[in-house]
């Protein structure tokens, strides 16, 4: 079965796109942690992220390193955090977060409710750091 992912990768379903490759694709959190939380995932459908080939494993990263460069440049913080947590999609995906202190990553936590428009505009802000 296609995951939500999947179908965002399809067009079935809409998102707020940061940035998009043949391979892979990143994409604001609707329900983010903190305001710029991006996701980043690989556009084959693969559950688990270490199950993913060699080379796909890489370029993930490296997608995910340029486009955090961007919302780092884009959201106040000190850091973007980095997490993989596979449980809540079965499609792997990178988390991308903002932080200040490491409570900002804390999955437990209540998550923010953005507008649409505050979303496309955190996402048009996070575009314009695309080199």
């Amino acid at each position: 079965m296609a995951s939500i992912f999947s179908k965002i990768i399809a067009g079935e379903l809409p998102c707020y796109k940061i940035a998009e490759t043949e391979n892979y694709l990143a994409f604001l959190d609707v329900f983010p942690l903190t305001e710029g939380h991006v996701l980043v995932i690989p556009k084959k459908e693969t559950d688990n992220i270490f199950d993913i080939e060699e080379e796909e494993f890489a370029g993930l990263h490296l997608f995910s390193k340029i486009v955090a460069a961007a919302v780092k440049q884009a959201v106040p913080c000190r850091k973007v955090g980095v997490a993989v947590i596979g449980l809540e999609v079965p499609h792997a995906h990178i988390h991308l977060v903002p932080i200040n202190e490491v409570g900002d990553i804390n999955f437990a936590k209540p998550k923010l409710k953005p507008t649409a428009e505050e979303l496309q505009a955190v996402a048009e802000r996070i575009r314009s750091f695309l080199k």
